[in-house]
């Protein structure tokens, strides 16, 4: 019990933990600074106590299938979230028009909805058990491992990015980002696939015997990749089809503003 309560927490904090340390590696870089990281917690917990609290009026929802549709929606807006951070990084250096003060409240927001779905995710595990004396406390005790071993690996992504030359590190947050996101669209499909409001289909590969995903490795490629072991035509197809549209977003964005500003000049 204690070490399935490690990987299933762990999974769900190092999926916010990563979209933390990558933004707050950004916010520092584009020079927006890290104030909002504070209050995008706070509302984060407070929308995951929020849904916990309403978990058997949101699981009614949808004809039962409410806390799927919930999570995956939060999951999309998410990934809209960090395509517009995208495009509003790439053209911060150019300074086309006034983008720059919709960086902070668009990071906040992405963070405050990962923050509300992993914690409301992590809720309804720990509620599962909460009859159970015994079998809580070794709940909570993996919880709290799987816990602090997702903040240190967040932190040690938001270092490495701070280390490395701007260059790099923009060009490398820009893409852990884009395949979070990636992951987010795929994950959402899934859910949505569950809730039958996309058509189940037969796995494309079944990889569970090289990365089990109930395994360390597979619950961090999950969090950082959105590795599912049997994935289905639509969900390799979202997560291709979403990190190749974020991409091209990250490409195009700088030459366009550029496009703009020279115009402008002329």
């Amino acid at each position: 019990m204690l070490l399935n309560a490690v990987i299933i927490v762990l999974r769900e904090v190092l999926e916010a933990a990563l979209l933390i340390s990558i933004l707050s590696a950004m916010s520092v870089l584009l020079g927006v600074g890290r104030r909002w990281t504070g209050w995008s917690l706070a509302a984060g917990l407070a929308g995951a106590l929020l849904l916990g609290y309403s978990i058997d009026t949101v699981s009614g929802w949808f004809g039962g299938v409410g806390q799927e549709v919930v999570s995956a929606a939060l999951q999309i807006a998410i990934y809209l979230l960090l395509g517009l951070f995208i495009v509003l990084m790439q053209s911060h250096e150019h300074r086309a028009g006034n983008r720059d003060f919709l960086l902070t409240p668009v990071m906040a927001g992405a963070v405050a909805i990962a923050v509300a779905r992993e914690g409301f995710e992590i809720l309804v595990y720990v509620y599962g058990f909460a009859l159970d004396l015994h079998q809580l406390m070794s709940v909570l005790a993996g919880m709290a491992i799987g816990t602090g071993i997702g903040i240190s690996a967040g932190a040690l992504i938001y270092y490495l990015l701070i280390g490395l030359r701007r260059r790099w590190s923009r060009a490398g947050g820009a893409g852990l980002l884009i395949l979070v996101a990636a992951g987010m669209a795929s994950q959402a499909a899934l859910l949505l696939i569950q809730a039958d409001w996309l058509p189940s289909q037969l796995p494309l590969w079944d990889s569970s015997a090289f990365i089990a995903e109930d395994s360390v490795g597979g619950q961090l490629l999950y969090a950082l990749l959105g590795y599912e072991a049997t994935p289905t035509a639509i969900q390799a197809g979202c997560y291709f089809g979403g990190g190749l549209l974020l991409l091209l977003l990250a490409l195009v964005t700088p030459w366009f503003v550029r496009r703009r500003v020279q115009a402008h000049e002329t």
